[in-house]
Protein backbone atom coordinates (compact mmCIF):
# COMPACT_ATOMS: atom_id res chain seq x y z
CA UNK A 1 0.00 0.00 0.00
CA UNK A 2 1.38 3.30 -0.72
CA UNK A 3 1.01 6.52 1.00
CA UNK A 4 0.52 9.49 -0.83
CA UNK A 5 2.47 12.84 0.74
CA UNK A 6 3.72 16.27 -0.78
CA UNK A 7 6.93 17.90 -0.60
CA UNK A 8 7.46 21.95 -1.08
CA UNK A 9 9.77 22.63 -3.77
CA UNK A 10 10.96 25.82 -4.80
CA UNK A 11 8.10 27.42 -6.95
CA UNK A 12 6.48 23.62 -6.78
CA UNK A 13 4.21 21.75 -4.31
CA UNK A 14 5.14 17.66 -6.00
CA UNK A 15 3.00 15.23 -5.06
CA UNK A 16 4.59 11.49 -4.43
CA UNK A 17 3.74 8.13 -3.43
CA UNK A 18 5.66 6.06 -0.82
CA UNK A 19 5.57 2.67 -0.73
CA UNK A 20 8.01 -0.60 -0.02
CA UNK A 21 10.74 -1.40 2.74
CA UNK A 22 11.70 1.68 4.48
CA UNK A 23 15.08 0.46 5.10
CA UNK A 24 15.31 -0.98 1.16
CA UNK A 25 17.23 0.96 -1.52
CA UNK A 26 15.69 3.99 -3.02
CA UNK A 27 13.89 3.43 -5.85
CA UNK A 28 12.17 6.60 -7.84
CA UNK A 29 9.70 6.36 -10.79
CA UNK A 30 8.89 9.37 -13.05
CA UNK A 31 5.89 8.27 -15.29
CA UNK A 32 5.14 9.45 -19.07
CA UNK A 33 3.49 12.68 -20.64
CA UNK A 34 0.06 12.69 -19.31
CA UNK A 35 -0.14 10.32 -16.85
CA UNK A 36 0.91 10.14 -12.80
CA UNK A 37 2.24 8.34 -9.96
CA UNK A 38 -0.77 5.46 -9.99
CA UNK A 39 0.25 4.64 -13.57
CA UNK A 40 3.38 1.82 -11.92
CA UNK A 41 0.35 0.41 -9.98
CA UNK A 42 0.83 -2.77 -11.83
CA UNK A 43 3.98 -3.62 -11.04
CA UNK A 44 4.34 -1.75 -8.00
CA UNK A 45 3.99 -4.66 -5.99
CA UNK A 46 6.42 -6.28 -7.41
CA UNK A 47 8.95 -3.53 -6.58
CA UNK A 48 7.75 -2.30 -3.38
CA UNK A 49 8.87 -5.43 -0.80
CA UNK A 50 12.44 -4.85 -2.39
CA UNK A 51 12.67 -0.76 -2.72
CA UNK A 52 11.65 2.14 -0.53
CA UNK A 53 9.92 3.31 -3.78
CA UNK A 54 8.65 7.29 -4.10
CA UNK A 55 6.56 7.14 -7.49
CA UNK A 56 6.40 10.99 -8.58
CA UNK A 57 3.45 13.00 -9.89
CA UNK A 58 5.91 15.19 -12.42
CA UNK A 59 4.87 18.97 -12.30
CA UNK A 60 1.47 20.01 -14.23
CA UNK A 61 0.57 16.24 -13.62
CA UNK A 62 -1.76 14.48 -10.86
CA UNK A 63 -1.39 15.99 -7.72
CA UNK A 64 1.47 18.27 -8.20
CA UNK A 65 1.44 21.76 -9.01
CA UNK A 66 0.40 23.79 -12.22
CA UNK A 67 2.64 26.14 -12.76
CA UNK A 68 4.14 28.95 -15.64
CA UNK A 69 6.42 27.25 -16.49
CA UNK A 70 6.81 23.93 -17.97
CA UNK A 71 9.57 21.34 -19.90
CA UNK A 72 11.97 18.57 -19.44
CA UNK A 73 14.52 20.57 -17.62
CA UNK A 74 12.47 22.33 -14.96
CA UNK A 75 11.17 18.56 -14.73
CA UNK A 76 14.81 17.37 -13.97
CA UNK A 77 15.13 20.13 -11.44
CA UNK A 78 12.50 19.26 -9.72
CA UNK A 79 13.87 15.42 -9.25
CA UNK A 80 16.93 16.95 -8.17
CA UNK A 81 15.27 19.04 -5.80
CA UNK A 82 12.82 15.93 -4.69
CA UNK A 83 16.47 13.85 -4.01
CA UNK A 84 17.67 16.89 -2.25
CA UNK A 85 14.59 17.09 0.24
CA UNK A 86 14.23 13.96 1.12
CA UNK A 87 18.27 13.47 1.78
CA UNK A 88 18.67 10.72 -0.69
CA UNK A 89 22.07 11.11 -2.36
CA UNK A 90 22.24 8.17 -4.47
CA UNK A 91 18.85 6.12 -6.10
CA UNK A 92 17.96 3.56 -9.04
CA UNK A 93 15.73 5.78 -11.31
CA UNK A 94 12.85 3.97 -13.37
CA UNK A 95 11.32 6.68 -16.29
CA UNK A 96 8.91 5.87 -18.98
CA UNK A 97 9.01 7.64 -22.39
CA UNK A 98 8.88 11.57 -21.03
CA UNK A 99 9.68 10.44 -17.73
CA UNK A 100 12.54 8.69 -19.02
CA UNK A 101 14.06 11.64 -20.60
CA UNK A 102 13.97 13.47 -17.64
CA UNK A 103 15.56 10.75 -16.28
CA UNK A 104 18.34 10.76 -18.40
CA UNK A 105 19.14 14.12 -19.00
CA UNK A 106 19.11 13.83 -14.16
CA UNK A 107 21.86 10.96 -14.82
CA UNK A 108 23.76 13.37 -17.66
CA UNK A 109 24.19 16.05 -14.94
CA UNK A 110 24.63 14.14 -11.57
CA UNK A 111 25.68 10.62 -12.58
CA UNK A 112 27.26 10.33 -8.98
CA UNK A 113 23.46 10.54 -7.90
CA UNK A 114 22.17 7.61 -10.05
CA UNK A 115 22.54 3.89 -9.25
CA UNK A 116 21.11 2.15 -12.17
CA UNK A 117 18.81 3.82 -14.67
CA UNK A 118 16.09 2.08 -16.43
CA UNK A 119 14.58 3.53 -19.88
CA UNK A 120 11.33 2.43 -20.76
CA UNK A 121 10.40 3.44 -24.46
CA UNK A 122 12.00 6.72 -24.70
CA UNK A 123 14.27 7.13 -27.68
CA UNK A 124 17.45 9.38 -28.98
CA UNK A 125 15.66 12.18 -29.27
CA UNK A 126 16.05 13.61 -32.93
CA UNK A 127 13.72 16.18 -34.63
CA UNK A 128 10.13 14.83 -35.75
CA UNK A 129 7.08 16.65 -37.08
CA UNK A 130 5.43 19.05 -35.06
CA UNK A 131 2.78 16.96 -32.69
CA UNK A 132 1.85 19.83 -30.28
CA UNK A 133 -1.76 20.41 -29.81
CA UNK A 134 -3.97 23.09 -30.40
CA UNK A 135 -4.57 25.47 -28.03
CA UNK A 136 -8.22 24.91 -27.57
CA UNK A 137 -7.12 21.40 -26.20
CA UNK A 138 -8.01 22.18 -22.87
CA UNK A 139 -11.19 20.04 -21.71
CA UNK A 140 -10.52 19.10 -17.85
CA UNK A 141 -7.98 16.30 -17.44
CA UNK A 142 -5.49 15.02 -14.34
CA UNK A 143 -3.14 17.23 -16.14
CA UNK A 144 -2.02 20.50 -17.32
CA UNK A 145 -2.39 21.29 -21.43
CA UNK A 146 0.24 23.91 -20.81
CA UNK A 147 2.78 21.37 -19.90
CA UNK A 148 1.53 19.45 -23.03
CA UNK A 149 2.13 21.82 -25.25
CA UNK A 150 5.50 22.74 -23.75
CA UNK A 151 6.88 19.35 -23.50
CA UNK A 152 5.73 18.24 -27.12
CA UNK A 153 7.49 21.29 -28.63
CA UNK A 154 10.42 20.22 -26.96
CA UNK A 155 10.23 16.36 -28.11
CA UNK A 156 9.75 18.00 -31.65
CA UNK A 157 12.95 20.18 -31.98
CA UNK A 158 14.90 18.42 -29.04
CA UNK A 159 18.60 20.03 -28.03
CA UNK A 160 21.05 18.33 -29.66
CA UNK A 161 23.20 18.27 -26.31
CA UNK A 162 20.47 16.14 -24.84
CA UNK A 163 21.58 13.01 -27.44
CA UNK A 164 25.02 14.13 -27.34
CA UNK A 165 24.94 13.70 -23.25
CA UNK A 166 23.92 10.05 -23.01
CA UNK A 167 27.63 9.05 -23.56
CA UNK A 168 28.17 11.02 -20.17
CA UNK A 169 25.82 8.61 -18.13
CA UNK A 170 28.03 6.31 -15.98
CA UNK A 171 24.67 4.69 -14.56
CA UNK A 172 24.42 1.02 -15.54
CA UNK A 173 21.38 1.46 -17.88
CA UNK A 174 18.52 -0.76 -18.86
CA UNK A 175 16.86 -0.08 -22.04
CA UNK A 176 12.70 -1.18 -22.49
CA UNK A 177 11.78 -0.85 -26.20
CA UNK A 178 8.27 -1.87 -26.73
CA UNK A 179 8.41 -3.51 -30.24
CA UNK A 180 6.96 -3.02 -33.88
CA UNK A 181 3.35 -2.18 -32.42
CA UNK A 182 5.07 0.58 -30.26
CA UNK A 183 4.70 4.29 -32.14
CA UNK A 184 8.34 5.38 -31.20
CA UNK A 185 10.85 4.70 -33.58
CA UNK A 186 12.31 1.20 -32.09
CA UNK A 187 15.74 2.22 -34.23
CA UNK A 188 16.46 5.31 -31.97
CA UNK A 189 16.08 3.21 -28.78
CA UNK A 190 18.51 1.24 -30.39
CA UNK A 191 20.76 4.18 -30.85
CA UNK A 192 20.13 4.95 -27.14
CA UNK A 193 21.59 2.31 -25.72
CA UNK A 194 24.26 2.45 -28.04
CA UNK A 195 25.53 5.87 -26.97
CA UNK A 196 25.12 5.03 -22.88
CA UNK A 197 28.19 3.68 -22.28
CA UNK A 198 26.89 0.76 -19.89
CA UNK A 199 23.86 -0.41 -21.42
CA UNK A 200 21.79 -3.68 -22.13
CA UNK A 201 18.63 -3.27 -24.31
CA UNK A 202 15.75 -5.80 -23.95
CA UNK A 203 12.77 -5.70 -26.19
CA UNK A 204 9.46 -6.86 -24.96
CA UNK A 205 6.50 -6.94 -27.70
CA UNK A 206 3.98 -4.88 -25.76
CA UNK A 207 3.93 -1.47 -27.10
CA UNK A 208 4.62 1.93 -25.73
CA UNK A 209 2.96 1.13 -22.55
CA UNK A 210 5.28 -2.05 -21.95
CA UNK A 211 4.91 -1.80 -17.62
CA UNK A 212 1.00 -1.70 -18.02
CA UNK A 213 0.49 -4.56 -20.73
CA UNK A 214 2.75 -6.45 -19.93
CA UNK A 215 3.83 -5.98 -16.17
CA UNK A 216 5.01 -9.50 -15.67
CA UNK A 217 7.57 -9.68 -18.84
CA UNK A 218 8.14 -6.22 -17.34
CA UNK A 219 9.24 -7.12 -13.94
CA UNK A 220 11.00 -10.18 -15.26
CA UNK A 221 13.13 -7.48 -17.26
CA UNK A 222 13.58 -4.78 -14.73
CA UNK A 223 13.72 -6.72 -11.02
CA UNK A 224 17.01 -8.89 -11.67
CA UNK A 225 18.64 -5.65 -12.88
CA UNK A 226 17.82 -3.14 -10.25
CA UNK A 227 18.90 -5.98 -7.50
CA UNK A 228 22.20 -7.04 -9.22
Amino acid sequence: MSTVRTVRLPGLTLAYRESGRPDGPPLVLLHGLGERATGWDTVLPDLAPRHHVYALDLRGHGDSGRTASYGLEVMREDVLAFLDALGLDRVDLVGHSMGGAVAYLLAQAVPERIERLVLEEIPALHPRPSSVPPEGADEPAHFDWAMVRAVKAQLDTPDPAWREGLTRITARTLAVAGGPTSHVPQERIVELARLIPDCRLVTIEAGHLVHNARPAEFIAAVAPFLEA
